[in-house]
């Protein structure tokens, strides 16, 4: 199973990313986890996702969180603004599974 973890600055702009995404994910036959959490939870969650997206509004966070994630050797990538805009699950969805596959 994958696990993908979204981060917003409070987790709620990304729960409707994360439907999209379940659904999409549903549509394929793919075996995911997928929450999104608020950047104070960031700590607490992290170890326990192989990937983190975060929301363009907390994006400028992206080193400190992946310094934060970096013993778990978990990636923190920025999620495509304009996916994140128009609620592209599908998109989304496949460019957190590219950054688990190609971990290295």
């Amino acid at each position: 199973m994958k696990k993908i973890m979204l981060c917003c600055s409070a987790g709620m702009s990304t729960s409707l990313l994360v439907k999209k995404m379940l659904e999409d994910a549903q549509k394929r036959n793919l075996e995911v986890e997928i929450k999104a959490f608020g950047v104070a939870e960031f700590a607490q969650q992290v170890g326990n996702y192989q990937v983190v997206l975060l929301g363009p509004q907390v994006k400028y966070m992206q080193g400190d969180l992946q310094k934060q994630a970096d013993p778990w050797g978990i990636r923190v990538e920025p999620i495509n603004m304009m996916d994140y805009g128009m609620q592209k699950g599908g998109a989304v969805l496949d460019f957190a599974l590219s950054l688990i596959d190609n971990k290295n």
